[in-house]
């Protein structure tokens, strides 16, 4: 395992597609050595912003469900092909654990009750 620091962040890069992963967490994934741990957290009531993504700020006092799954490796001599694997299996697990997080908090998967 490489040196250094745990990081998070959003999957579907700056730009988008929403809910589309890019291939950046697979492949740091790749030359670190570090597993990709997915995890994805939802509110029962928030605001969400008018930006391509419709990022949420959850509300006070909302009930807030952080949905994790099983860390896994990209081998370091995955290739092209191997790296959009990852990223592949990266996007079906992130929307499983959406769905997991949505039934915490007791929505459906159109983010309503």
């Amino acid at each position: 395992m490489a040196a250094g620091k745990p990081a998070a962040f959003t999957i579907d890069g700056p730009r988008g597609p929403v809910r589309v992963a890019q291939p950046g967490a697979v492949w740091l994934a790749k030359r670190t050595g570090n597993p990709v741990l997915p995890f994805h957290l939802e509110a029962n009531r928030h605001w969400t912003t008018n930006s391509w993504d419709r990022t949420q700020i959850p509300k006070p006092f909302a009930t807030v469900a952080l949905a994790i799954g099983e860390p896994f490796d990209v081998p370091a001599n995955a290739g092209d092909e191997g790296l959009e694997a990852a990223r592949r299996e990266l996007e079906l697990r992130l929307h499983m654990l959406e769905a997991r997080a949505l039934e915490l908090v007791g929505l459906d998967a159109t983010g309503t009750r």
